[in-house]
């Protein structure tokens, strides 16, 4: 029992650590393109076309959370305004 003991703690020692990679989510859905729209007011919808799928989310409004990668979403604060672009 000693023994077995003694040699998972002496194979364990020789494991090698591998870096684990960025788990960063790539952005599939272009959000980054729109990054200049921050802090804008929502009427600037009306003057831009955007790829679909696409989302306007108001402040406090329910939305499903079911996961696309491709959808683009705008998050808008109180006063309407962009406060996050994100893909999902």
């Amino acid at each position: 029992m000693k023994s077995t003991f003694a040699l998972l703690l002496a194979l364990t020692a020789c494991q090698s650590s591998i870096p684990v990679k960025d788990a960063k989510t790539p952005d599939q859905c272009g959000a980054s393109e729109y990054a200049s729209l921050m802090g804008q007011s929502s009427d600037i919808f009306s003057t831009m076309t955007f790829p679909a799928p696409m989302r306007i989310i108001k402040h406090g409004m329910a939305i499903t959370m079911d996961y696309q990668s491709q959808r683009l979403n705008f998050d808008l604060d109180k006063s309407g305004r962009i406060q996050r672009i994100w893909c999902g």
